[in-house]
């Protein structure tokens, strides 16, 4: 049986879904719209999902793996952007969708938004501190150049390392400087000449262009190439007015590619002329030094004395002082006889023995000197020293005086 007329046509959800999602992707095709983005995903697998939204009304976007690899900058959360896409249908939520395909920074353009992007967070990590730039090597004998091989830049530096100093070992690392897939190829030049270690010194850079034509230099492989460098670099990148990524992290920043060559050798002339000046310095202060010695080699001969002219003055003032050690010898032996014959008769006042020459007597009985009559008795012995000689005594008769009382 066939349908009637006045029957309604029932649809699925996904024939509904698939029919607007028709309509819209046919009167929708390709569409500018501006707004700020929020809730910004970077999924694992590439893609990018985020929200537009303004003042009125918000819209669902999805940027693919595909679209959003040519990305300069970072989208961020709250970044006002022009996004341009078709409008599509996401069937399992059946929500309309913007599929972006290209998307700008309102405002300013992606490269700068993505200049400064990558600067804040480079000089966040320190990777602009002059304390960690290398001193360039004074007088470099090998050079790596990291450029292109075909480009005025190239030749711009050989001429001028040749003009101001030979002979000069070059290494070249050649490279793309611009393009798809530049980049990643002066980072592998950096790392092939750091690995090979043969250079003092590396030039890397290009000649002029527009920021386009230098964005490889911007790009953060290539300076985290620069900063993990063991070898100096000095970065010469289009022109004075040129400031790049490359610039800010190497070890020195020259205006052009000549001027890098300037900075990294000097001039041989110039060398030449120095040494000849400093050999004339050193000639004639080796000159003044030797007179100087010539004369204090003439004061030192003058108060030199023949040897055995200076063993006779000693001998003569060992003579003198032996005279007068003698002398002092006898002096001190005179007095000390005189002191000592001065204490003997005092001494000999004082001796006992003085006073029996006077005409006294020392009494003993049993060895022991005799103070009081009442000391002793009839009949006992008694001695009696005198100045000569010695009397043996007997006592016939005491009389005593009383004791003191």
């Amino acid at each position: 049986m066939g349908q009637r007329d006045d029957e309604p046509r029932i649809l699925t959800v996904s024939q509904l879904t698939r029919g607007v999602r028709d309509l819209l992707e046919g009167a929708f095709p390709a569409v500018w719209v501006n707004g700020e983005i929020s809730n910004f995903v970077a999924h694992r697998s590439g893609h990018w999902y985020f929200t537009l939204k303004d003042e009125g009304a918000s819209l669902s976007a999805a940027m693919f793996r595909g679209q959003n690899s040519r990305v300069r900058f970072e989208p961020e959360h709250g970044m006002d952007v022009i996004c341009r896409g078709r409008i599509s249908v996401y069937p399992p939520r059946g929500n309309y969708q913007l599929i972006v395909d290209r998307i700008e920074p309102q405002g300013v353009g992606a490269l700068q938004l993505a200049f400064e992007q990558l600067h804040r967070r480079l000089q966040a990590e320190g990777l602009f501190d002059p304390a960690r730039k290398r001193p360039l090597p004074r007088l470099p004998v090998r050079i790596g150049l990291v450029t292109s091989p075909t480009g005025a830049a190239i030749r711009d530096m050989l001429r001028v390392l040749g003009e101001r100093f030979r002979p000069l070992e070059i290494r070249l690392a050649p490279t793309r400087v611009q393009g798809a897939g530049a980049a990643a190829e002066i980072a592998a030049a950096l790392d092939l000449l750091n690995r090979d270690a043969v250079v003092d010194l590396i030039l890397c850079g290009r000649g002029g262009g527009s920021l386009e034509d230098l964005w490889a230099f911007n790009e953060e492989e290539v300076a985290r190439a620069i900063a993990r460098s063991a070898i100096p670099v000095i970065s010469a990148v289009g022109h004075e007015v040129d400031v790049t990524i490359a610039d800010l992290v190497a070890d020195a920043r020259a205006a052009t590619p000549s001027n890098a060559a300037e900075i990294a050798v000097p001039v041989r002339a110039e060398l030449d002329g120095t040494l000849v000046d400093l050999t004339r310095r050193l000639g004639l202060a080796a000159g003044r030094e030797l007179e100087r010695r010539r004369q204090l080699s003439v004061q030192l001969g003058r108060r030199l004395v023949d040897p055995r002219r200076y063993l006779q003055i000693q001998a003569q003032r060992k003579d003198e002082l032996s005279a007068r050690l003698g002398r002092a010898q006898r002096a001190r032996m005179v007095a000390a006889r005189g002191a000592l014959a001065e204490r003997a008769a005092r001494l000999d006042t004082l001796s006992p023995l003085g006073v029996l020459a006077r005409g006294y007597a020392i009494a003993t009985a049993d060895g022991r000197p005799l103070r009081a009559a009442n000391d002793l008795s009839p009949g006992d012995r008694i001695e009696i020293r005198l100045h000569r000689g010695t009397l043996g005594c007997s006592v016939d008769e005491v009389a005593g005086e009383e004791e003191d009382r």
